[in-house]
């Protein structure tokens, strides 16, 4: 299907009175539950019973892997990612070393269990190794694990189009990676000034051409809205050129402007923001725009072509989602190497340590460098299936959740589906005949809807309001 002739059926409806209503502070379920759940008492051991579990019970599904490079040559002041800045490229030598180490580590663990059907390389900036760098990482990976076809599996890795040249694009698609992510932001030169980021839309572009000439199978570009000077003309004119460059998938963020908790943002002056009600107008724009060029709202902030990949497995139902986002391939095991990465393995979630140093110690111990983690009960699993299918799909069937748990949906969420009548009220969500559906205005605030679910938020609420005391700033806007 041609984007330029597919219809235009909707795939979400933009109400500026229901996000102003409902725009909060919350998780984004790359897990459940998230990530500030993990605590200390989870640690190497954990991991290895949790391993060792499921080794035990013959488990054969495919894994998912992913890389984590910490390096960046040059801060970009939005940023609030776990990322090193250094010229010095010899830490990138000695991580390397270390990093080896853990996914020797690693493969024996899941010897026998290792085919893996997707891997992800994300930072930092993953194209802070050099070329040669980048061929023996992924030779080492290839020692310790069975990699699916290059036609089955889905080997991505995000770029810096300021870091590469069409040489080292193809070298990557000859390295296994089909599907390559861009950090755009935002094109214009103002904007880009003021983030820190100087990044010529004809540098971005080019890397693209190159990429559809080595062959890579799905090209996704991040932008993000509400950057310091950006304004409606500033994203109009972006949003047309990232249209022309036609890329396969779209994430668009909101920026999240949170200078106590990420330092770079520090150097963003606030005047220079957008206004709140001149975000909401932007965030309206683009899926104006996005929508009447054919994409298709996944959900959360992302787009895709209607051919692609993930568009067809959210029609199908096969829709997934974890750390990295919106995937295609769901049940899989995820086993994560680097710095900070987490890893979620047998119903366990699992972090490694934070700073190089305590990354190094451990593994100078000959330790998994895991810092926290998290087991999760039957309660969180049921909710995790919960959430998940309302995130990817909009919908649940409450009677398949009957099917596969001892329980009547109707009593064991009675408080849940109470609070879901205010979204009803709204006309976000519906509730009939066995199903929670989420209506095509009530998409843009999914977040919010999954929250109800969220048994672990919900009590830290209740806890907070008792105590009267104010809680730190953990997440992002929902909307």
């Amino acid at each position: 299907m041609n984007i330029a002739t597919a219809p235009l059926v909707p795939s979400v409806q933009f109400d500026a009175n229901v996000i102003q209503k409902l725009s909060m502070s919350g998780p984004r379920y790359t897990s459940y539950p998230t990530a500030d759940r993990f605590t200390p008492g989870f640690g190497y051991g954990s991991f290895l019973e949790a391993q060792a579990g499921l080794k035990m019970r013959g488990g054969r599904r495919p894994l998912s892997l992913y890389v984590h490079v910490p390096f960046c040559e040059n801060i970009c002041y939005y940023c609030a990612c776990n990322k090193i800045v250094t010229k010095d490229r010899s830490k990138a030598v000695t991580y390397l070393d270390y990093l080896k180490q853990e996914i020797d580590m690693q493969g024996t663990l899941f010897d026998g269990i290792n085919r893996v059907e997707q891997l992800h390389f994300g930072g930092g900036t993953p194209t802070y190794f050099s070329d040669r760098q980048m061929e023996d990482l992924m030779a080492h990976l290839r020692r310790n694990f069975v990699f699916a076809p290059d036609a089955e599996g889905e080997y991505s890795i995000e770029i810096d189009p300021r870091t590469v040249d069409a040489a080292r694009v193809q070298s990557l698609r000859r390295q296994g990676f089909n599907r390559l992510s861009l950090g755009v932001q935002d094109f214009d030169p103002e904007v880009q000034k003021a983030v820190n980021r100087i990044q010529p839309a004809e540098d971005t572009i080019a890397i693209m051409a190159a990429a559809r000439d080595a062959g890579f199978r799905s090209i996704s570009i991040d932008l993000i809205y509400g950057l310091p000077k950006q304004t409606m003309a500033t994203m109009e004119q972006t949003l047309s050129k990232v249209i022309v460059a036609n890329p396969d998938r779209i994430a668009l963020y909101n920026y999240a402007h949170m200078p106590h908790l990420f330092k770079p943002q520090r150097r963003i002056a606030e005047s220079e923001l957008p206004a709140p009600h001149v975000k909401l107008e932007m965030l309206a724009l683009c899926i104006s725009r996005l929508t009447a060029a054919g994409y298709v709202y996944i959900g959360m902030d992302h787009f895709a072509k209607p051919e692609d990949d993930l568009a067809v497995a959210q029609r199908q139902g096969r829709l997934h989602r974890n750390f990295q986002g919106y995937s295609t391939h769901a049940e899989m095991d995820l086993v994560a190497v680097g710095v900070s990465a987490i890893s979620a393995v047998n119903a366990t979630y699992s972090q490694n340590e934070k700073t190089l140093d305590e990354y190094y110690a451990r593994l100078d111990e000959g330790k998994l460098p895991v810092a926290r983690g998290y087991k999760l009960d039957s309660d969180d699993l049921l909710r995790r299936i919960i959430i998940q299918r309302l995130m990817c799909n909009f919908e649940l069937s409450t009677s398949s959740i009957e099917q596969g748990w001892p329980i009547r949906f109707d009593d064991y969420f009675a408080r849940e589906l109470e609070q879901l009548r205010e979204f009803v009220d709204d006309g976000l969500v519906t509730i009939e005949d066995g199903w929670i559906s989420v209506t095509l205005k009530g998409r843009l605030t999914i977040r919010n809807i999954c929250m109800v679910f969220d048994r672990h938020l919900q009590q830290a609420r209740a806890q907070a309001a008792d105590s009267a005391q104010p809680q730190p700033l953990r997440y992002s806007k929902t909307i």
